[in-house]
């Protein structure tokens, strides 16, 4: 959807909601919010943007709300609306420790199932209820049940990137930020690690424990190509690379870092880099440069569908309405609570784990069921 199309459909959303005027009352309260978004929202964008947004941060105050931004969120969102900003795990523990009463994830569906595992008391409500993940919907809880069968014995960690459901009957999560970390701390020589096959692939050229995996993936991610990377240094001369494990390994080997998404920022941020790319989500560039606006960034990306139905319209009737609330059954949660733990119970990294790309690549099995 193109800048002019999407101003017309805020400016249809508001027709009838007399409280979504641009007002100079509204103008006041949100100028300085635009000052973190005007290197995308254009100043034609802002007086359709400006109403929701101080509508949505109104209805905060008044239900006692805090709002989940996931780093893929477009600008709008993740500066102007969002409370907790980061990636998934870390919203959810941040919003499990906050005293909101209701939490609206804006991002995809398992991420607000893994906010109501640690969160169970809170109400969590999502958006759009079909913002799911590619990655998270290739497994269910019933492949790794098959899979511990033809397995038995071999531990099973599978990524925060998953369902309730898959969480519960896992051993342990992990992140890409501690994967090998996790894998390495079961003191095992064949682990299971599930359902991402690059970042296992990833993982693999890291540790000598032997991985199996499962043949799933991220279509954002598994879309870069190493060819891509040679295009953006020939276009480009003295541009960074930076992309994420859930890439295939050639990209990883390609890029001048690899991290996951906390990783990619900082490392944009301390690397003393004057043009970069960030090799991921759209969105996750336009939010980063607002920190660092010292920092070029060439923005050849991928966007991801599912969390681009995330918008500010629906996070407004959403949290007016209280509706599309997520639950989990207590029994997963149980289990689900019970995999994260045991990662989080292992010594924390003084900081986000970075993958070497100079390892060479190492076999990775898929798992047969």
């Amino acid at each position: 959807m193109d800048r002019m199309n999407m101003d017309g459909t805020l400016q249809d959303f508001a027709q009838d909601r007399p409280e979504l005027a641009y007002t100079d009352e509204v103008k006041a309260a949100t100028d300085h919010l635009y000052a973190k978004v005007s290197h995308v929202v254009t100043p034609m964008e802002w007086p359709a943007k400006a109403p929701l947004i101080h509508a949505i941060n109104q209805l905060k105050k008044e239900k006692n709300a805090v709002i989940l931004a996931h780093n893929y969120m477009t600008a709008d969102i993740f500066h102007c609306v969002g409370d907790l900003m980061g990636d998934s795990l870390a919203l959810a523990r941040m919003a499990a420790e906050s005293e909101a009463d209701i939490i609206v994830q804006a991002g995809v569906h398992f991420m607000a199932e893994t906010a109501k595992v640690l969160a169970p008391n809170k109400k969590v409500l999502i958006p759009d209820t079909r913002a799911g993940c590619s990655l998270a919907s290739s497994i269910t809880g019933e492949d790794v049940r098959r899979i511990k069968a033809a397995y038995p014995g071999v531990p099973v960690v599978t990524y925060v990137n998953t369902s309730a459901d898959v969480k519960a009957e896992c051993d342990i999560c992990c992140t890409s930020s501690n994967a090998v970390q996790v894998v390495e701390s079961l003191g095992s020589d064949t682990v299971i690690l599930l359902p991402d096959q690059y970042l296992a692939k990833n993982v693999a050229a890291q540790t000598d424990v032997t991985i199996l995996t499962w043949a799933g993936s991220c279509e954002v991610h598994e879309q870069f190509t190493a060819q891509d990377i040679q295009d953006l240094r020939d276009a480009h001369p003295g541009v960074v690379i930076i992309t994420h494990p859930e890439s295939p390994l050639e990209v990883v080997q390609a890029a001048d870092f690899a991290g996951s998404t906390a990783a990619m920022a900082d490392w944009a941020k301390d690397s003393g880099a004057k043009k970069a790319v960030l090799l991921t989500e759209c969105s996750m560039s336009d939010n980063v440069a607002a920190d660092v606006p010292e920092v070029e960034f060439i923005r050849p990306c991928n966007l991801c569908p599912h969390m681009k139905r995330i918008t500010l319209e629906n996070i407004y009737d959403c949290l007016r309405l209280e509706q599309h609330e997520v639950t989990v059954p207590d029994a997963v949660i149980e289990g689900a609570r019970a995999s994260v733990q045991a990662m989080l119970d292992l010594p924390k990294p003084a900081k986000p784990a970075s993958f070497d790309p100079t390892k060479p690549e190492k076999r990775v099995d898929l798992v047969v069921i």
